[in-house]
């Protein structure tokens, strides 16, 4: 719940931020994409740029979650297969060796 809370306030923190640097920045000047000329604020633009640079990150790393939890399931079923074969496996008698222990012979 806190969480939330705190995701919220530093969300609606960084639009009023974004709106005042925007609503302070604007000298106009001319963009020129390909084909398309048009003039837009200086604020904007640096605002669209930063958005699709974040955009485009969260993109590339998405793939690497998609495998982090992937790998996730994977794990979970190894486990969930070991721990049916533990408990179905009879119970076993030997004993435990260890190496360099002296065994007292009575």
């Amino acid at each position: 719940m806190l969480r939330r809370i705190a995701f919220s306030l530093a969300l609606v923190l960084l639009v009023v931020l974004a709106m005042l640097f925007a609503a302070l920045n604007q000298q106009p000047f001319e963009v020129d994409v390909a084909a398309f000329r048009f003039e837009v604020s200086s604020g904007l633009a640096l605002l669209l740029a930063f958005s699709a640079g974040l955009l485009a990150g969260a993109l590339a790393r998405s793939r690497w979650v998609a495998e982090l939890l992937a790998e996730r399931g994977r794990l979970r079923q190894a486990l969930r297969l070991a721990e049916a074969r533990l408990s179905s496996a009879p119970p076993s008698t030997a004993t435990v060796v260890v190496p360099g222990a002296s065994v007292d012979a009575r």
